[in-house]
């Protein structure tokens, strides 16, 4: 590998000339983690997944669940006196860490098989079906990318060859004509 000498940075008044030695970048070690990676992929998650929706929709199943459990097993089983304690059995049994409480009645048990079985399905399709839609969204700020590449390639125009300046000419004439366009468009309306 044949290592530069020197490598020119932006001068920070007009007329100063900065050279520094040409090294590697450095890779670091991150203890800590990237909370604002992590608070825009969550974000992203909310807003462009089906998420929300479908833990809505499992909501108001474990309600629905603990509500008619709760009115057929009332007075039969001391287990579900209280709408709490029936809540309390929707939820674990329908996000599968189970109970040792079961229904006795025939309807509680109709209601609490089909309200587990449900809640299951939708709990962890909810979990696939967000994480499948978050990886298959398109690439965004792909355009950004390209405007990055283009104008670190403009700031070393003295090191590209003949045929690299034709195609960062003929790139950077494209992406001013779709831009142009793009604001015709959105100036001439509907």
């Amino acid at each position: 590998m044949e290592e530069r000498p020197l490598d020119e940075i932006p001068p920070i008044l007009p007329g100063d000339k900065v050279l520094r030695r040409w090294r590697p970048p450095r890779r670091r070690l991150r203890l800590a983690p990237n909370i604002p990676g992590i608070v825009r992929f969550l974000r992203t998650i909310v807003t462009q997944t089906p998420l929300l929706p479908i833990l809505s929709v499992l909501l108001v199943l474990v309600l629905l669940v603990a509500t008619g459990v709760y009115f057929a097993e009332r007075g039969t089983n001391e287990s579900f006196d209280t709408y709490g304690e029936s809540l309390w059995w929707s939820v674990t049994g329908m996000h599968t860490m189970g109970s040792s409480v079961h229904p006795e009645t025939t309807l509680g048990k109709i209601f609490g098989l089909g309200g587990v079985l449900l809640a299951t399905v939708i709990f962890f399709g909810a979990i696939i079906a967000s994480v499948t839609a978050y990886f298959a969204l398109p690439r965004q700020r792909l355009g950004r990318q390209l405007i990055n590449t283009i104008q670190y390639n403009l700031g070393e125009l003295d090191s590209l060859s003949l045929e690299e300046l034709d195609v960062l000419k003929e790139v950077t004439v494209r992406v001013i004509d779709t831009q142009a366009d793009r604001l015709r468009k959105a100036s001439s309306g509907p």
